[in-house]
């Protein structure tokens, strides 16, 4: 028999007459057995050495073989190992209580042997089927997790295509979108270190919001171009068109949430499409929120799309420079911007910059 092949059985009996039986006749079989006369050496054994089965009496000093299957089971690397129980007791409380703590089977004593044989075999086998099943599903897992991650990808993907269709028809740079999920991403993670959003920020949270940001300004997707790309200053008319790419992206998202209104990389796209242009003082728009009841999403949106569109050129502006644009930021605290937030850009100014310097496009140094 191969080496590799060959069915460790480890055997557990006080008796030493038994022991050397079952050792004897095990190994006639062709197993490799581990004798021990107590449960505690059974165990250290086992812990160095886990066996494909285990044989155990009950009845034995120091530790019963009840004992011994509890502390096995309760073993996390242990625990799958099955353990047939060989014992004089013939009580149906007895062997009820063998497969409550955790056997797979009950021999009696005196024995046949080659009823042992039989059921180590059968034992050994539907262990061994097991073993195949639990890496079959973890193969199965695997591949669903590819999928997945694949489906994801490509959705994610087109969703990033879409929005940077839309972000083309008024900024030829096409960074604007890359660099303002960074800038998300960067100062929630700054943000999470305040203790106050220690449960409302976790991995989840941060992960959506890089996503999602590049969904900010889909809705100008339905802005006419004489209004979008108007080089010179909007007249409150055209600006209050202007404004209405909040709702149009809102909406636009609305339809896909209705398909999965548990999703909460939509819900979040949504809140930063439609309120990212709120004002912590109320005097932003669509709805003139204020304070807390403008999305925490769109409130950290609100300082990375100013800091990039500060740092750009524009039109009818010079690019600024990183540290005139921290200054108007910083100004903006309590009336512009969430104070919270304003905290966090402080921490992750340097980053902000440094972002910048990497997917520049002709922002001022």
């Amino acid at each position: 028999m191969d080496n590799k092949t060959i069915s460790t059985i480890m055997v557990v009996d006080d008796t030493p007459a038994n022991l050397k039986i079952l050792q004897d006749m095990l190994q006639d079989s062709g197993y490799r057995v581990l004798a021990f006369p107590s449960g505690r050496m059974a165990l250290a054994a086992a812990v160095k050495n886990p066996p494909d089965l285990i044989l155990l009496d009950i009845i034995m000093p120091e530790m019963n073989g009840f004992e011994v299957c509890e502390t096995l089971k309760a073993d996390s690397i242990l625990k799958e190992i099955p353990i047939l129980f060989i014992s004089a007791l013939t009580e149906a409380a007895d062997k009820v209580r063998a497969f409550s703590s955790g056997g797979v089977d009950y021999v009696t004593k005196p024995f046949h042997f080659e009823e042992v044989r039989a059921r180590v075999k059968t034992h050994l086998k539907l262990r061994r089927l097991q073993i195949e099943l639990e890496k079959h599903n973890l193969h199965l897992e695997r591949l669903v997790e590819e999928k997945i991650r694949e489906i994801s990808d490509s959705q994610m993907a087109t969703i990033l295509a879409v929005s940077k269709l839309a972000e083309s028809r008024d900024d030829d740079t096409g960074h604007h979108i890359e660099r303002t999920r960074i800038f998300c991403k960067t100062l929630t993670e700054k943000l999470r270190l305040n203790p106050r959003y220690a449960d409302s920020i976790n991995d989840a949270y941060v992960e959506n919001i890089y996503h999602a940001a590049p969904l900010h300004d889909i809705g100008k997707v339905g802005i006419f171009d004489n209004i979008l790309l108007k080089p010179g200053k909007l007249i409150p008319e055209e600006f209050e068109i202007i404004k209405t790419h909040t709702l149009i992206g809102a909406r636009a998202l609305q339809t896909a949430h209705s398909k999965y209104p548990k999703n909460a990389f939509l819900n979040m796209g949504i809140a930063i499409a439609h309120a990212h242009h709120e004002k912590w003082d109320g005097s932003g728009y669509p709805d003139g929120l204020a304070g807390e009841d403008i999305p925490l999403s769109s409130r950290i949106m609100a300082v990375a799309d100013v800091y990039d569109a500060l740092r750009s050129k524009r039109p009818y502006k010079d690019a600024f420079s990183h540290e005139k644009s921290c200054g108007i930021i910083l100004e903006g605290a309590e009336k512009h911007f969430d104070p919270a937030v304003i905290n966090a850009f402080k921490d992750a100014a340097p980053e902000f910059a440094e972002i910048r310097r990497r997917m520049d496009d002709g922002a001022e140094r």
